[in-house]
């Protein structure tokens, strides 16, 4: 058993918090607000984000960032990519010193086109051998309904996922070790860029065709990138490339395929945040960085750029499919 401190009570980090409660770990789960604590530690389940999910007694909700780090071996970061950053300046001086940095967050940084790992090490002063990052085929709502689901620990220092894959595996989460930190936060990070271009085409009311065709070739650029940038090709035919993108651009339950169908359907940038109710659809903002650094380093990759101009330049839905299917033909 150790401690675990998850920082943010959103899905994905309340669902992890029963999965290392599950597993036999004390849990610290920290929300922002004041009043979400009190409602969890009423009902034990989060009326917000897993409304009907019961959760673990154990786990002791807090908003005071101090209760929940202290003595914590295992620090979960549950936040949305872009406040990763300001989270981190003000958790870094709380953070055990030999504790294990764990980041769940899919997404690359704006402006820096940092990664969160890079981003943890650069704020927190940890060696990249403290820092572990968490991905898959992971939908919440799935996991804290405890239906079977695999998922991988990524971190350059094997025993130290080693550590993590033990305090996480449960009856119904069967965790995967890797090193190869740099293939799986790319492959995290880019699948949600896909998971909008599905939405869009399913949305317009594309069939599987389409969809197969997006997510093979989606992963095809996927992949070019992670190998410019030192990954190992073999993450992204695994669990967290290939896995990962499945599960996010074909489930109703993936906010980026939500908010990719409501453009589809003709809603603005705008208009389609509301179908995702307020939760953060990651690959909007990500296409900016991930579009940018594919330029930056050279690499084709045509579905994120369309996705890219729908998202931010106003392209319509249709011009961006007619430009994809328009591109001059060329080898498989």
């Amino acid at each position: 058993m150790v401690n675990v401190a998850v920082m943010g009570a959103g899905s994905w980090g309340t669902t992890l918090a029963k999965v290392f409660a599950d597993a036999g770990n004390a849990v610290a789960l920290w929300a922002r607000r004041p009043e979400l604590t009190k409602a969890i530690a009423a009902t034990h389940e989060n009326p917000d984000y897993l409304p009907g999910i019961a959760l673990p007694e154990s786990i002791v909700p807090t908003s005071e960032a101090d209760e929940a780090l202290s003595g914590a071996a295992i620090v979960v970061f549950a936040v949305p990519s872009q406040t990763m950053r300001d989270n981190l300046t003000a958790w870094a001086p709380r953070l055990e010193a030999d504790a294990t940095l764990l980041s769940i967050s899919k997404g690359i940084e704006a402006q820096t086109y940092m990664r969160m790992s890079e981003i943890i090490a650069e704020v927190t002063g940890a060696s990249p051998e403290r820092i572990a990052v968490l991905t898959g085929p992971n939908l919440a709502k799935e996991v804290a309904k405890e239906q079977p689901a695999a998922t991988v620990i990524a971190c350059t220092d094997l025993n130290r996922a080693k550590l993590v894959q033990a305090a996480c595996a449960t009856p119904y989460l069967r965790p995967y070790t890797n090193t190869d930190v740099v293939g799986c936060e790319i492959g995290g990070a880019c699948k949600n860029v896909i998971a909008l271009a599905c939405g869009m085409a399913a949305g317009m009311g594309l069939g599987q065709n389409t969809q197969a065709s997006l997510i093979t070739r989606g992963l095809a650029e996927i992949a070019r990138l992670g190998a410019e940038l030192g990954a190992d090709a073999r993450t992204f035919s695994g669990l967290a490339g290939m896995g990962d993108l499945v599960a996010t651009c074909s489930s109703p339950l993936s906010r980026n395929r939500t908010f990719g169908a409501a453009l589809g359907e003709g809603a603005t940038v705008e208009q389609a945040a509301e179908a995702t109710k307020g939760q953060v659809a990651e690959g909007v903002i990500s296409s900016r960085s991930i579009h940018e650094m594919a330029r930056m380093h050279g690499v084709d990759m045509p579905i994120t750029h369309s996705v890219f101009s729908v998202c931010h330049n106003g392209q319509a839905v249709s011009d961006s499919i007619a430009a994809l299917m328009g591109r001059s033909k060329k080898s498989e």
